[in-house]
């Protein structure tokens, strides 16, 4: 009976054996995962251009100041925002009633002294008068018509002419007001429309003629003064920009300026799938699975593509989803 239990037992282990042999072999036999279909990346380091966003405003190269010359009264001004002036155009006038009456009173001694010359010569060629007494007339008479000049010449001065052509800015001082002189009474555009930027000065170094500048709704121009100056910590810059709509001077407009190159991992945008506000890539492993990864992205200046700012490295080999728009959120 004893050998027989022995006999059973051996029966039961080559059994088991038997059975795990085939597990082994079985479990060494079942093949890889099959790799998902679609397009693949390999993610590599690439240049870009780094843009820096700054502040922007449309306005003109220069802008000329109509200044009055005279002191008195705004008698008019012809001309409101908006409007258009061409250099030498008589947009206002300036009256100063003391000024009038002195070129009265010059008009006066002026004709008094041509007369008191013209009598002065009749006698002096009849030989009453010597010469000496004609010399003075004259004198005299040459001094009263120079005074009369000059006080025409400054009445003449309450003439508010437009010292370029352009676009008024600004006309803000009515008609009746006192004004004296230097004081600015409007403001004209002078030169051609651009786009002023204000950069922090940590930028001057990396901006120059030539940099590239893109602006809302406008093409790419390129920066053609950099200022050689700081002001309360801004520097300027004029940026010329094809398609400027000149009729809103001063209106501020989002622009970003190219203050040179860096690498970056760049990405089409369909590599990318978005849900519920997460962004994620599907990276496949070196045995052909596939796993979805959050990532940190942001826009890029390179039409379609995406820049990922963290989440994957150089060297990862992404995949690209068959059905691209599926699930996005």
């Amino acid at each position: 009976m004893r050998a027989h239990f022995w006999a059973h037992a051996a029966l039961g282990a080559g059994a088991i054996g038997l059975a795990l042999a085939g597990c082994t072999r079985t479990e060494q036999a079942a093949p890889a995962p099959k790799a998902p279909a679609g397009q693949r990346l390999v993610l590599a380091a690439q240049d870009t251009v780094d843009w820096q966003d700054v502040s922007a405003e449309i306005t003109t190269v220069d802008q000329a100041q109509v200044i009055a010359r005279i002191p008195g009264i705004l008698a008019a001004l012809s001309v409101k925002e908006g409007d258009l002036v061409h250099k030498g155009q008589v947009i206002g006038r300036v009256v100063d009633s003391q000024l009038g009456f002195q070129s009265q009173a010059a008009s006066a001694m002026a004709g008094q002294a041509r007369a008191e010359l013209a009598r002065v010569r009749f006698l002096y060629q009849n030989g009453v008068y010597a010469k000496a007494r004609l010399d003075q007339a004259e004198a005299m008479a040459a001094s009263a018509n120079a005074q009369h000049a000059a006080s025409r010449a400054v009445v003449g001065q309450g003439a508010v002419i437009a010292p370029a052509s352009g676009r008024v800015l600004h006309a803000s001082i009515p008609a009746g007001a006192p004004v004296a002189p230097g004081m600015a009474l409007a403001v004209i555009t002078a030169g051609p429309t651009i786009v002023r930027l204000e950069m922090p000065e940590s930028l001057a170094g990396k901006v120059h003629a030539g940099s590239r500048v893109m602006a809302a709704g406008l093409p790419e121009g390129r920066i053609v003064k950099v200022y050689p100056a700081v002001d309360a910590g801004k520097v300027s810059a004029d940026v010329e920009l094809p398609g400027i709509d000149n009729s809103l001077i001063g209106r501020r407009v989002a622009a970003r300026v190219a203050t040179g190159t860096r690498k970056a991992l760049l990405v089409p945008a369909g590599f990318i799938t978005t849900r519920y506000g997460l962004d994620t890539i599907t990276i496949l492993a070196r045995d052909g699975s596939a796993s979805q990864v959050p990532v940190q992205t942001a826009p890029s200046a390179e039409a379609g593509k995406i820049e990922i700012l963290s989440g994957a490295n150089a060297g990862d080999t992404l995949l690209r989803p068959l059905a691209t728009g599926a699930g996005s959120q």
